[in-house]
C-alpha cells in the first residue's frame, strides 16, 4: 500500500458544451497527501473543489492526468478505489424512502458489516448525531439539515481508511457540530484520511493539518496554518469599540483600503495589510478624540489568508 492517500499528478477537468467556450474546472493540480491526516481542500465558489472529489471518488472522470487513492488508480481501478473510500459530498443523497435507521443498516450492510456490529454502530450514531427522535421516519420527510446529519453520520458506520467530507456541518447547530469536529479528531487518530472542504474557515482552521487553497482550478497555496501565515505576512485584524459609534468611521475604514471589515453594534472589525510600524498608527489615527472602550489587534486569521491570497491571485489574472 502507499504511503500517501492521495497522489495526483497534473489532474485536468475540462468541460465542454456545444457553442460555449470549454470550462477547465480543474486546471494542472499536483500534490500528495499523507495517510492520517485531516487535509483542507479550501477556495471560493466555482473554484474547482467539488470537480476535484468528484474525481478523487470515481464519479467523474478526469480529462488529464492521474489520481491514486492509496496506491490505486481512480481510472484504471475504481473498484479498489471505491472500497476504501466514504464520501459525503453535496451531490450525496440519502435513500429517501427509508427510515433514518435503515438509511444506517443497509450502507453498514452493503460495506460487508455483520449484523450485529452494524446495529450497535447504528444504535450509537444515532444517539450522536441526535437523531433519535426521528429514527422511524423517513428520510423524504425529515429537513435538509437532518437529510444532511444522517449522510454524515453514515460514513462513521464503516471504517474505510480515506474519508471526503464536502461542507459536512451544513445545517449542524453549534453544538452537534463540535461533537462532529471532536469524532473527525478520533478518527484521524486510528489512522483515517480525511479530506475536508469548507466555507466555515474556522473549522478548517481548528481541524486541519494542511490546507491547499485552489481557486479558478488552480493551486494557490499550500502549507499548515503556520506556513499560510508567511505567505500573508503583514496582515492585521483590529477590533475597537467605541461608547457610540463615530459618524464619519465608514469613510474613515474605507480610506484605508481594508481587505475586510465589519460595524456591529459600536464595535468596529478590519483587516488591513500593512507594515507593522503603522498598526498603531491606524489605531490612533481611528480613536483619536473618541471614547474607545476596547482595542484589540491581532495576526491574521486563516479567512484573512484566504481572503487575502484569493483577491491577490484574482488580481494577478485580471
Amino acid at each position: 500500500m502507499s504511503e500517501f492517500a492521495l497522489e495526483i499528478e497534473n489532474l485536468v477537468k475540462v468541460y465542454t458544451s456545444r457553442g460555449k467556450a470549454p470550462i477547465r474546472a480543474v486546471d494542472g493540480m499536483s500534490f500528495r497527501v499523507p495517510s492520517g491526516i485531516i487535509f483542507g481542500l479550501l477556495g471560493p465558489n466555482g473554484a474547482g473543489k467539488s470537480t476535484l472529489l468528484r474525481m478523487l471518488s470515481t464519479l467523474t472522470r478526469p480529462t488529464e492526468g492521474t489520481a491514486k487513492i492509496l496506491g490505486y488508480d481512480v481510472v484504471k481501478r475504481p473498484i479498489e478505489v471505491r472500497k476504501r473510500i466514504s464520501s459525503v459530498i453535496q451531490a450525496t443523497a440519502v435513500e429517501l424512502f427509508l427510515s433514518v435507521k435503515d438509511n444506517l443498516l443497509t450502507y453498514a450492510r452493503f460495506q460487508g458489516l455483520d449484523k450485529l456490529t452494524a446495529a450497535r454502530r447504528a444504535d450509537a450514531l444515532i444517539e450522536e448525531f441526535q437523531l433519535g427522535p426521528e429514527v422511524d421516519r423517513k428520510v423524504q420527510d425529515l429537513s435538509g439539515g437532518f437529510r444532511r446529519r444522517v449522510q454524515v453520520a453514515k460514513v462513521f458506520m464503516v471504517d474505510t481508511p480515506v474519508l471526503f467530507l464536502d461542507e459536512f456541518s451544513t445545517g449542524m447547530d453549534p453544538i452537534l457540530k463540535r461533537q462532529v469536529m471532536n469524532l473527525l479528531r478520533a478518527e484521524v487518530e486510528k489512522g483515517r484520511t480525511i479530506i475536508l472542504t469548507t466555507q466555515v474557515l474556522s473549522e478548517a482552521e481548528e481541524l486541519c493539518d494542511d490546507i491547499l487553497i485552489i481557486n479558478r482550478g488552480k493551486q494557490i497555496a499550500r502549507g499548515d496554518l503556520n506556513t499560510l501565515k508567511l505567505l500573508s505576512h503583514g496582515v492585521y485584524e483590529i477590533t475597537l469599540a467605541f461608547d457610540h459609534l463615530p459618524e464619519n468611521i465608514q469613510a474613515e475604514i474605507a480610506a484605508l483600503s481594508p481587505i475586510r471589515s465589519a460595524i456591529e453594534a459600536n464595535a468596529v472589525d478590519l483587516t488591513l495589510k500593512i507594515e507593522e510600524s503603522r498598526v498603531m498608527e491606524v489605531v490612533s489615527a481611528l480613536s483619536r478624540n473618541r471614547h474607545v472602550l476596547r482595542v484589540e489587534v491581532r495576526g491574521a486569521s486563516l479567512e484573512d489568508i484566504f481572503v487575502e491570497l484569493t483577491t491577490r491571485e484574482g488580481k494577478e489574472l485580471a
